[in-house]
Formats: C-alpha cells, sequence, structure tokens
C-alpha cells in the first residue's frame, strides 16, 4: 500500500469510530457533520477527486431515502401511524405480543421490498405505539432493525447486496427465495428471543393498560389519497420497476395537492439524514478509489480457501469493516474457486445481510432508524445496540452455516 492509502485508511478509520460513538471529542459534532468533515478531509489530501466523490454516491438510495421521507410526512400528517397504532394496541396485549408483531412485520416487508424502505416506514410507527402505551422504545427498535435485516435475507429484492449477488449469479428468483428463506424465519425467531431475554424488565408477563389513544386526528381526504397513491407503489415495485423511480413518483404524486402547504410535508423531511448518507457513500468510496479493498482482497484470499463455511465468516468479517455492499463487491471474485458456486452466492448473500446486525453501523437499515429516533428524542446508542445484535448475528451467522 503507498502513503495515501495509508492516510486514507486512517481518514476513513477516525470518520467511522466518531460515526459509531455518535461524536468526536472536544467538538460539537453529530453523525452528519462527521461525515462531511471526513469527506472534505479525504478530499483535501487527494483521497478521492471530486468526480470520484459524485461516482461514489448512491444517487437510488438517496432518491429513495428522500422519496420515503416525504411519504412518510404525508403519512404522519394524515394520521396513519395513529390510526395503525391503534389497532396495534388492540391486538397487542402484552410487550412480547407488540414486539413479535414488530418483528413480523418488519421481517416479512423486508422480504418483499427493500429493508431500507421498511424501516422507513415503521420506525415512526413504533416510536408512536411505544409513546402511547409508555414503554421503552430501544428494545422494540432494536428489534424492527435486526428483524429487518434479517428478513431481506429471503429474497433477492430485499436489499441491495442481494441485488448484485441476484444479477450476477444468475439465481432465480424462487431458488434463492427457497434456500434462504428458512435460515430468515429461524432467524426472526432468535431475534424475538434474544431480545426478550436482553430486557427481562420491559418484557414481563403483563399485559397493557387501555391507553388514551382515541385523539389521535386523521385528516380523511390526504389518507384516501395516500390508500391509492402506496398500493400503486408497492404493485410498481413488485412489477420490477425500480424502486427509487416508483418511490419518487408516488411521492410526487402526494405533493400535488391543493389541501396542504409544501412547507408543512418539507418540514418532515429529514435533510440531515440525507446529508448523511452522501458522506457515507464517499467515505467508503475512497478505500474503493485507493485500492485498500483490493488488498483486503489479496489478505482475505488464502483464508478461504475452498471452504464455504470459511468464505461466510470472512464475509460477515469484512461486511462489518468495509461494510456489506463494498464486501460483495470484492468477494465475488473468490466465487469460482470455491467447490459448489451456487452455494457460495447464497452464503455470500446470508452472510453479508446478517452480519449487518452485529453493530450500529452495520446496515443503512441500523442507521435510518437510529437517525429517525434521533429526532424524536430516541437515542439509540452504539452499545445499547451492540447488546443485542451480537448475540443475534452469531446466532443467525451460525443457522446460515448450517442450512445453506
Amino acid at each position: 500500500m503507498t502513503w495515501i492509502s495509508w492516510l486514507t485508511t486512517a481518514i476513513v478509520m477516525v470518520t467511522i469510530v466518531g460515526i459509531a460513538v455518535g461524536r468526536w471529542p472536544w467538538l460539537r459534532a453529530d453523525r452528519a457533520t462527521i461525515a462531511v468533515v471526513g469527506t472534505a478531509v479525504l478530499l483535501a489530501c487527494g483521497s478521492i477527486t471530486l468526480e470520484e466523490a459524485f461516482e461514489a454516491l448512491d444517487l437510488d438510495t438517496l432518491l429513495l431515502l428522500f422519496s420515503m421521507m416525504v411519504l412518510n410526512g404525508q403519512l404522519y400528517t394524515a394520521g396513519f401511524f395513529g390510526v395503525v397504532a391503534q389497532r396495534v394496541v388492540r391486538v397487542a396485549h402484552s410487550p412480547r405480543m407488540l414486539l413479535a408483531l414488530i418483528i413480523g412485520a418488519s421481517g416479512v416487508l423486508s422480504a418483499l421490498f427493500l429493508n431500507d424502505t421498511v424501516v422507513l416506514m415503521l420506525t415512526p410507527l413504533v416510536l408512536d405505539t411505544t409513546r402511547v402505551l409508555r414503554r421503552n422504545p430501544i428494545p422494540y427498535l432494536v428489534g424492527l432493525a435486526t428483524s429487518a435485516n434479517v428478513g431481506s435475507t429471503a429474497t433477492i429484492t430485499g436489499n441491495p447486496q442481494n441485488m448484485i449477488i441476484g444479477n450476477a449469479s444468475g439465481i432465480p428468483y424462487a431458488t434463492f427465495t427457497a434456500a434462504l428463506a428458512p435460515t430468515a424465519l429461524i432467524g426472526l425467531c432468535i431475534c424475538w428471543l434474544v431480545i426478550v431475554l436482553i430486557y427481562p424488565q420491559e418484557f414481563q408477563r403483563v399485559r397493557f393498560e387501555t391507553p388514551e389513544v382515541g385523539r389521535m386526528r386523521v385528516y380523511k381526504p390526504l389518507l384516501r389519497k395516500v390508500a391509492i397513491v402506496v398500493p400503486v407503489m408497492l404493485a410498481l415495485m413488485i412489477a420490477g420497476i425500480s424502486v427509487a423511480l416508483a418511490a419518487f413518483l408516488a411521492a410526487a404524486v402526494l405533493l400535488a395537492t391543493r389541501r396542504l402547504r409544501p412547507e408543512r410535508i418539507w418540514q418532515t423531511v429529514d435533510w440531515t439524514l440525507l446529508v448523511f448518507f452522501a458522506g457515507l457513500f464517499v467515505v467508503t468510496g475512497s478505500l474503493q478509489v485507493q485500492r485498500v479493498t483490493d488488498q483486503m482482497f489479496a489478505i482475505t484470499a488464502p483464508f478461504v480457501g475452498g471452504s464455504l463455511v470459511m468464505f461466510g465468516i470472512v464475509a460477515a468479517i469484512l461486511s462489518n469493516l468495509i461494510s456489506n455492499v463494498p464486501a460483495v463487491l470484492v468477494l465475488q471474485h473468490l466465487i469460482p474457486a470455491l467447490a459448489q458456486p451456487e452455494r457460495g452466492w447464497l452464503m455470500l448473500a446470508a452472510a453479508s445481510t446478517l452480519a449487518g446486525n452485529l453493530t450500529l453501523l452495520g446496515s443503512v437499515a441500523n442507521l435510518i432508524v437510529a437517525e429517525l429516533a434521533a429526532r424524536w428524542g430516541v437515542r439509540l446508542t452504539f452499545g445499547a445496540y451492540l447488546r443485542a445484535g451480537a448475540p443475534i448475528t452469531l446466532l443467525t451467522l451460525l443457522v446460515a452455516f448450517v442450512l445453506v
């Protein structure tokens, strides 16, 4: 590695640690600020050019984030989350049942659609429901994030890395799902069990007191419009239209209204979150520009050999070091050397996705949950997430190593 590669690696590590902790010492800096400053330092040092930084931006993801924020703003303004909260309260008569409903909904929806989209839609619902029920939101938010990652393992459309693997491997959708759905289903059960055991005070065998949920405001004209637009958006996604494009079209239709002032919706868009992810894309992209990922490939190749399990372990570790999408792009070159390449692709999909549950930085879905929760005044810390994320990751990876 050249000196600029070492410098780039050091800058990226300092930035990643700052993002993990949520601040830098002696500075008033949040995650977005840290990502922006890290990007600026990398540009100033020549680790990445401005043109390469623009190329590193995942515009599909940024457009999807923006569109879903607009959609969420419309849903919240219409009172949708309040209505759903009422229904959940009626069905979930205990904390354990509430957690099961959140994990089940998040896991199933994440298998059908991008897990990032699902947590964008469900995080406000979870926060609203736990606030109404006067429960600790942290275990339910952890359940939402971990189950979104686990559920997305089951299908090619569940997350970005699975889409890359599906296109590169040529594995049919049905074959992919049949191979990984059992791992995902068992993984959802593991999420519920681990969280219940880690938070015994929260999940005591008690029934909820009937809360005051009847006063939630519902804006029926907007709710009816949302009820038409959202199913059409989901149908477009299922039909194969780009997820980002379908979400953007839905957001545009909802913005075209005679009743609501635009600023009411623009206020619901978390512009800071968009800036944060844009910076994060550039920070991780600098590793590829400086070929640090190539060096990682050269180091890991001898350890893998032809072992499928060892390949899965390397994929899980690398996914946490450089994020799952770059890890997939690097490790796909090792698959032809495996005795069973198709199983290698499936192992790569399972390991890279399930590894995302280890830390708060493990997947985009985790960060979305944490950042949206922060807007509600709920702080999901790195340590609080790791407490449940580590055992969930280890147990679900073990299941994958056995079943894939």
